[in-house]
């Protein structure tokens, strides 16, 4: 995420990092290579110029050029208007009413169906809400039927009405019927085009206005540029909109209208795309992202994804087995399989500080646990719960069993005992202030 304007500004505040004498010309000269790495970002010109010019005056005001530390205090700044230029601060979704009636709009390809979706697991899961969702695209065939698997795969109703051609009519109806079944929310996907025009924009007008909804929501493809940005002010000037979205974060994009399209239609991004997986949303963080941007990584987000998949049970029950040395590959794949639910290696990486320059070059894919599981599946169940059995022979098998070389084999098993022994002396030293205090 953001790779190309990451590397830049920071290589533009990298000049000043250094013991060398900080003066007026160089704070210039680093303000000039940040306005430069925006605009490569696609960032407009008058709002990259506005940005540098603000970062300049801070920078002149706080007295850089004496700090004992001006390339920390520097970054402090770009950091701080790089946030204000998001939003400052997260602002939450709308789910109050009976039902609550959430519109999603924008231009056909943008993503907005698989973000229906999205956003109907969300406020089920983290809301704790029941969803209705509405197939309102009349238009595409493919929408409905994508929407309808969708649905099923999070276990969430989908409203459609075969042979109805007026969207306004179709939700209207989906509404009385999520009221009549007790339903929290209802999120109305809507059709889109590949670009503006008159037809469409009369079309959700007409949804705004018949539905009037507690949320409606601009969804854009942040891989569009600055494209994005002036298709936002089209929508917003038709409908006032409540929120962004932007999806395909994950994307070859280069950043621009992530960190302009707030800026420019003056109304909060609400939430960011990451994936095709249905549990690939997050909420926008203005200051995480800018952490992120500037290569300082975003250990808030990784910590909270943690302790979604966080088990206190099964912590606890890992915790015994590791100090009775029982730990086993079963135990193992479990926490795998945690790990694998907190999202995209490559997205989790990007979270801890300095790792994107580490695995700058490396490919990352989302395959990397694949060689390990099928070695662990190439054991017998009695092997999988019994690491130390593990002879010449049995290994030679499990080798043949997961088409990996006894090299490979080897090699995982230090890896995990390794991994074991230095989870038990972490898990061994976090267990004996209880046993003290209980011997009191």
């Amino acid at each position: 995420m953001f790779e190309s304007i990451s590397s830049k500004i920071e290589k533009a505040l990298h000049t000043l990092r250094g013991k060398g004498r900080i003066t007026d010309i160089n704070i210039a000269e680093t303000v000039k290579e940040v306005r430069k790495a925006l605009l490569d970002a696609d960032v407009s010109y008058p709002i990259a110029k506005e940005f540098t010019d603000k970062v300049k005056a801070e920078a002149m005001g706080r007295n850089v050029i004496q700090s004992i530390e001006p390339g920390q205090l520097m970054v402090k700044i770009v950091h701080e208007k790089l946030t204000e230029l998001m939003g400052s601060e997260a602002v939450d979704i709308n789910v109050k009413g009976n039902p609550a009636v959430i519109l999603i709009a924008g231009l056909q390809g943008s993503g907005k169906t698989t973000f229906s979706a999205k956003l109907a697991n969300y406020i089920r899961a983290k809301k704790n809400k029941t969803v209705m969702l509405v197939a309102g695209d009349v238009y595409r065939p493919a929408a409905i039927s994508q929407l309808q698997t969708l649905g099923q795969q999070i276990e969430v109703p989908v409203f459609t009405e075969e042979g109805n051609q007026n969207p306004v009519d179709i939700a209207q109806k989906a509404i009385r019927e999520a009221k009549m079944r007790g339903y929290n929310v209802v999120i109305v996907d809507t059709a889109g085009r590949l670009a503006v025009d008159e037809q469409m924009m009369d079309e959700i007008s007409s949804l705004k206005k018949n539905l009037n909804p507690q949320e409606t929501l601009f969804v854009v493809d942040s891989m569009t540029g600055q494209d994005a940005v002036n298709t936002a002010k089209a929508f917003n000037e038709r409908i006032d909109f409540d929120g962004v979205v932007l999806t395909k974060l994950d994307g070859d994009t280069r950043g621009g209208a992530a960190l302009t399209i707030r800026y420019a239609v003056q109304k909060p991004i609400k939430f960011v795309g990451l994936g095709e997986k249905m549990d690939a949303l997050d909420v926008f963080h203005p200051d995480r992202m800018a952490s992120r941007i500037l290569g300082m990584g975003d250990v808030v987000s990784l910590v909270e994804r943690a302790q979604e998949q966080y088990d206190e049970a099964e912590a606890r029950k890992i915790q015994k087995k590791l100090i009775h040395n029982e730990y086993n590959f079963e135990d193992f794949l479990s926490q795998v399989a945690q790990i694998k639910k907190m999202g995209s290696m490559k997205d989790l990486i990007g979270m801890i500080p300095g790792m994107d320059k580490l695995t700058k070059n490396v490919e990352i894919g989302d395959d990397a646990f694949v060689p390990i599981e099928s070695i662990i599946g190439s054991m017998t169940p009695y092997e999988r719960r019994n690491p130390s059995c593990l002879n010449g022979s049995r290994k030679q098998r499990i080798a043949a069993g997961s088409g990996r070389s006894i090299q490979e084999v080897n090699r995982f098993l230090k890896q995990f005992e390794d991994t074991r022994k230095m989870m038990k002396s972490v898990s061994a030293k976090g267990k004996m202030p209880q046993m003290a205090r209980r011997r009191r």
